[in-house]
């Protein structure tokens, strides 16, 4: 800038420059300067010329006066001289006053004499040729002719000079204002003066290079980063003393950027660009920074970066399962080598049972994760009970909840307490420093965490603790989430198993086989059943309730049970599933309404303890089914009949069956789709009938079976259709078996519950049916025929109760009901008595008093049978009645059989 600008005079210690360098400067014609210093000079020779000009003209006409005035003195002196009138009159005058003017002229002092007469003719004259010649008219024109000629001559040169002042000022000014982008001096001084102290002000050197690779300029900066000599400027960049790598860049050329080189102890980032391509002159321009503070900040920033990316990671990588175990093998995982070389996971014991540990029970400690080394060269091996010595770190850790650095394991006494032996194999193996973190969450401590350098590592310090604490904490949440799940899954499980058929009730219609799996994420609500109905029939159950958790399982075991209640009515398939459908609509609403209150339909200990399951949802139940809410609820319900072979079925939401006839053949009968249970009965549920010969195979199964994340249904379906047709000759146990085997998957995202049932008839010989005409009359007969047929079964034994029983049903069908009555005996696991008539009207159990003619007849009946009830039909209802076959009957109550009968003995006859 200072060459561009041509200022002198620059004093200042960063650039000291010679006086020969200033007159270059001053000589440089580029310059401004030197353009205005050459205009001075020509304007100042200029002047001294017309100086001198003026001085000879000026002596010229002091002589020329002087001379003049020597004339006139000596002309008046010679005029005025006595004779010289009479001798210019005379026909001579030159021989006459020739002698006089000689002597006049030398005492006067004048060149020369000349005497004119007045009409022009020279007397006396230094010349004797020009006397007697005219000569003073002539003279007068020459001189004048003289000066007329010089004059151009001086004006021209006059205007010429004023003309290249004129023109050298005003090309002089164009260039200066284009060279200074027309800015005013005071700009130009104020924009120097900022540039120049930017330029030494900043905290980066700055080098100008010329083309042939000498130093132009150089920062303050730049000087002390590099120590350059004050003489550097104008020298080549090879001769300034610099690093061999660095002088080689600077001195080639090339282009570089946050080139990393070593200038004396320090280390310097050089930017290398060349300054042609912006309209300057060949060069480069070079700038320095300093980057020994910004490595070693680099380091710790990286450092710094890389445990954040750790922590990240981490919150990834931990407690992707809710399984204590293997979230302990992720923490260990994670750990190794990013920050430590082994690390070691205990958990208390309690914790892995799900249980809260309690504060000063037992610090009994099982190691649940070894990674960094061989599992057979650690000291405890995974699954090792272990209790810590008191005094030792892992010990003092667990009780004061804080961790604890042992830097150099070698002079650590209290660490050898634990195992002298086993301590000492650990300082072979080269570990030499540890970190003991207690695993805590709530406050509550879970286990340990031990971090382990080796001698090829760096020593833990006092910087690694509140790292080593941060992860730790972040998979003491996992864990603890797991723990919670694990004592909820447990509960779950457990409510689940407990609410399922423990044992399958006795009958004689199906041979029944069944399988329930709980998924891995968590227990949900399916469930199935077995439910004897009368009349020998039986009635299969498969539900599933969506979602997971003890919410799942107690809202399935109201399901269940409110199935056995609508069961014991002897509802049709779709009646039934229409009440059920009511319920969970009912339930639905009262746990919204009680989730507006803030309570969410459940009590404060049923809270799952994690926010999702392993898809997201909350305790896996879809976002867009609720929290609260049991809709999705899902039911085939499925009536077999042992006398006629045939199924009735209904589904709300349900997956249909399977049939496997004897042949082996498979199929997947078309049930009418309903919607699942809690939509308000929106689509009416419709039945399905069946005929089964005996032998086939009914299967019953919830989906998740058929359908999971990585199968869809109709895949599902087609395997399971392969399973099922593989083995004909399968018994129910052999087919559940062999469909898990093949349609199982690894880890299972929902309940399974399967039910298998074979179907048997019961034998046309054990079946006795009678028509009975509106006539008290006929039931002699039919009562005679009933105890014909008991008698041909062998059952003489309760001929008297049927009897009664029988008289009773009989004579209320004829005097109450309508026709067709029928009178039908199943012989079975007990005596089946049924009655039925077209008509739907029911009777009713009630006290009769003692002056009451009737009222007794249904209170015999219940004495006299194990259980009795009605069933309606489309075409009626039947009163049925079981007895127990061995001739045993309820215990007699207060007011027994016998007593009724004695009230009958003491009624007068009428």
């Amino acid at each position: 800038m200072k060459e561009i600008f041509g200022r002198e005079g620059d004093d200042s210690p960063a650039s000291p420059r010679s006086p020969g360098q200033r007159l270059r400067s001053l000589l440089n014609g580029h310059s401004v300067a030197g353009q205005v210093w050459v205009l001075q000079l020509a304007l100042a020779v200029l002047l001294v010329v017309a100086a001198v000009l003026a001085l000879v003209f000026q002596a010229q006409d002091a002589s020329t006066r002087e001379a003049r005035q020597l004339s006139v003195v000596g002309a008046e002196s010679f005029a005025h001289a006595p004779g010289t009138r009479a001798a210019m009159r005379s026909a001579d005058p030159g021989a006459l006053l020739q002698p006089q003017a000689e002597a006049a002229r030398k005492a006067s002092g004048v060149d020369h004499i000349v005497a004119f007469r007045p009409d022009g003719i020279r007397g006396p004259h230094p010349d004797p040729r020009l006397v007697g010649k005219p000569g003073v008219g002539g003279s007068y024109q020459r001189a004048s002719a003289q000066v007329a000629d010089q004059l151009p001559l001086l004006l021209g040169s006059a205007a010429g000079a004023l003309l290249l002042v004129t023109g050298g000022a005003a090309l002089v000014s164009r260039r200066l204002r284009r060279q200074t982008r027309g800015l005013h001096p005071a700009e130009m001084r104020r924009m120097y003066d900022h540039h120049d102290a930017v330029l030494h002000a900043v905290r980066e050197g700055v080098l100008l290079l010329s083309s042939d690779g000498r130093l132009l300029l150089a920062n303050d900066e730049a000087r002390r980063l590099l120590e350059l000599p004050a003489d550097a400027e104008r020298r080549p960049v090879t001769d300034l003393g610099l690093e061999p790598q660095l002088s080689a860049l600077l001195s080639s050329g090339r282009e570089a950027t946050d080139e990393v080189l070593l200038a004396g102890d320090r280390l310097l980032a050089v930017n290398v660009r060349p300054t042609a391509p912006h309209g300057g002159a060949a060069g480069t321009v070079v700038t320095l920074r300093d980057s020994t503070e910004l490595r070693a900040l680099a380091g710790r920033a990286g450092v710094a970066q890389e445990r954040l990316k750790l922590i990240y990671d981490a919150g990834l990588r931990i407690g992707t399962t809710l399984d204590v175990g293997r979230t302990a093998e992720e923490l260990a995982a994670v750990a190794v080598p990013r920050f430590a070389d082994v690390v070691t996971v205990e958990l208390l014991e309690p914790v892995l049972r799900g249980d809260e540990p309690a504060a000063g029970a037992s610090a009994e400690l099982r190691r649940m994760a070894v990674d960094g080394v061989p599992e057979e060269s650690a000291i405890y091996r995974v699954g090792e009970v272990l209790r810590y010595v008191p005094g030792t770190p892992m010990a003092t850790g667990l009780t004061s909840g804080r961790p604890v650095l042992v830097g150099d394991l070698r002079g650590s006494d209290a660490w050898r307490r634990q195992d002298p032996e086993g301590t000492q194999r650990v300082l072979d193996a080269g570990i030499r420093s540890l970190i003991a973190v207690p695993l805590q969450a709530r406050g509550v401590v879970l286990g340990l965490v031990n971090y382990w350098r080796s001698a090829a590592s760096d020593v833990f310090e006092e910087e690694d603790l509140a790292f080593a604490e941060e992860l730790t904490a972040r998979a003491a949440v996992a864990v603890d989430n797991a723990r919670r799940y694990t004592r909820e899954h447990t509960t779950a499980v457990t409510l689940q198993r407990s609410l399922l058929p423990q044992t399958l009730p006795e009958q004689s219609a199906l041979e029944v086989a069944h399988r329930y799996l709980p998924a891995h994420a968590g227990v949900g609500g399916d469930w199935f059943d077995v439910i004897p109905l009368p009349g020998a029939r039986v009635a299969l159950v498969v539900g599933d309730v969506v979602g997971h958790g003890l919410h799942a399982a107690a809202t399935m075991g109201r399901l269940r049970t409110a199935v056995h209640n609508f069961s014991a009515l002897d509802l049709p398939p779709d009646e039934l599933l229409n009440h059920l459908d009511e319920l969970v609509t009912h339930i639905d609403t009262d746990e919204a309404r009680a989730a507006s209150l803030g309570t969410g339909g459940r009590g404060a200990d049923d809270v799952g303890p994690w926010s999702g399951g392993a898809d997201g949802d909350t305790d896996g139940v879809p976002a867009h089914l609720g929290r609260t809410g049991i809709t999705g609820a899902t039911c085939l319900y499925a009536i077999y009949d042992p006398v006629t072979g045939r199924v009735t079925l209904a589904t709300a939401g349900h997956p249909g069956p399977a049939v496997i006839r004897p042949a082996g053949t498979v199929s997947f009968p078309e049930v009418p789709v309903s919607p699942p249970l809690g939509l308000g009965g929106s689509v009416p549920v419709e039945t399905t009938e069946l005929t089964l010969s005996e032998g086939s195979r009914l299967v019953l199964y919830t989906d998740g079976l058929v359908e999971n994340r990585d199968r869809d249904i109709a895949t599902g379906l087609e395997q399971l259709r392969t399973a099922l047709a593989a083995g004909a000759d399968r018994t129910p146990e052999e087919t559940c078996s062999a469909v898990l085997d093949a349609m199982l998957p690894d880890h299972p995202s929902d309940d399974i519950a399967l039910l298998v049932a074979r179907t048997q008839l019961l034998e046309p010989a054990r079946v006795a049916e009678w028509e009975v005409p509106s006539d008290p009359a006929a039931v002699a007969p039919v009562r005679a025929g009933c105890l014909r047929m008991l008698e041909s079964w062998g059952l003489a034994a309760i001929d008297f109760t049927t009897e009664l029983i029988l008289s009773e049903l009989i004579t209320n069908a004829i005097r109450y009901g309508a026709q067709p009555i029928r009178v039908r005996l199943l012989y079975d696991r007990a005596l089946i008595c049924e009655v039925s008539d077209g008509t739907s009207a029911s009777p009713h159990l009630r006290r009769a008093a003692t002056t009451d003619e009737g009222g007794r007849g249904l209170f015999l009946v219940a004495q006299f049978a194990q259980r009795w009830g009605t069933r309606y039909t489309p075409g009626g209802k039947v009163i049925w009645t079981e007895q127990s076959l061995d001739g045993g009957r309820p215990e007699p109550g207060p007011d027994s059989a016998e007593d009724v009968l004695d009230q009958w003995d003491d009624v007068p006859a009428l």
